[in-house]
């Protein structure tokens, strides 16, 4: 199945990343069509997604139903933003580029749960309190 539009999914669960798509939300969205939704909130199956994914990392359904992942996904949402982010989605998808972005987009979800508004419950594998 396809999303009637975009939608960029991410773990409602997590303080950092709820503050995170809020931002991509209110700074790259602009007047574009797309959803910026928790994936707890979602019927996974009707986006073509599991829970394991969604936990995983950050997912965009295209309108089409294509999905992408982590860095990807950062980076479809970039493109189908704000003019001024589309460039940036862009560099991100060059072949150079996204894969230093994918081992910044690891390291930053799997410490997510040290990062501002982060908590020990955003952790993807349970560490203990700080």
């Amino acid at each position: 199945m396809h999303a009637p539009r975009p939608v960029l999914v991410f773990d409602g669960d997590c303080g950092f990343c709820t503050t995170s798509a809020g931002l991509l939300e209110r700074r790259v969205r602009g007047s574009s069509r797309f959803a910026v939704l928790p994936w707890q909130r979602l019927d996974l199956d009707a986006y073509g997604l599991t829970e394991g994914q969604c936990t995983e990392a950050v997912q965009w359904v295209a309108a089409d139903g294509r999905v992408s992942s982590a860095q990807d996904a950062i980076a479809r949402c970039l493109l189908a933003g704000a003019p001024w982010a589309r460039l940036v989605g862009a560099l991100l998808l060059a072949p150079g580029v996204n894969a230093v972005a994918g081992v910044v987009y690891r390291w930053v979800a799997a410490n997510r749960y040290r990062l501002p508004g982060g908590t020990p419950a955003c952790a993807v594998t349970p560490h203990p309190p700080r």
